[in-house]
């Protein structure tokens, strides 16, 4: 749950920048489009709803994945943000540019790495809060 509202904050920063000018065309559908049938950088139907779905999956699945060490602890907030920026640098220097989906970061317009960082800081910070916020919801209902 804390993945997914993580995700769902982490979004608002990508979309304020995608209005802003600085990075349009969604990185979760650019990659939904190069899993698809067809042509992998024309734009396709459904890619959006399964950008959408898919980056609400990965970012779940990211936040149990930092959850497990932190049961019954309070995770500090720097490794959130570490964490945050780790998946963006594994994902947006790594994968998706070996899959030939993006550019690395090193290589890719201006505005869209500055965008994604921070929509992971962000990602990482929320993702700590809401752990720590679970953890005392819990705590305090353990005998």
């Amino acid at each position: 749950m804390s993945g997914v509202l993580a995700t769902a904050v982490m979004s608002t920063v990508m979309l304020a920048g995608d209005r802003a000018g600085l990075m349009p065309d969604q990185p979760p559908r650019r990659i939904a489009r190069a899993f698809m049938p067809g042509h992998r950088h024309r734009p396709k139907r459904g890619e959006g709803v399964l950008g959408a779905i898919s980056h609400f999956g990965f970012g779940g699945v990211c936040g149990a994945l930092f959850a497990l060490p932190w049961e019954g602890r309070r995770a500090p907030l720097t490794v959130g943000v570490g964490y945050g920026l780790a998946i963006w640098l594994v994902s947006y220097q790594g994968w998706v540019p070996a899959l030939g989906i993006l550019p690395p970061i090193s290589s890719d317009r201006p505005g869209r790495p500055v965008v994604m960082a921070a929509g992971h800081v962000v990602y990482g910070v929320v993702l700590a809060l809401a752990v720590n916020g679970l953890n005392a919801a819990l705590g305090s209902r353990r005998p």
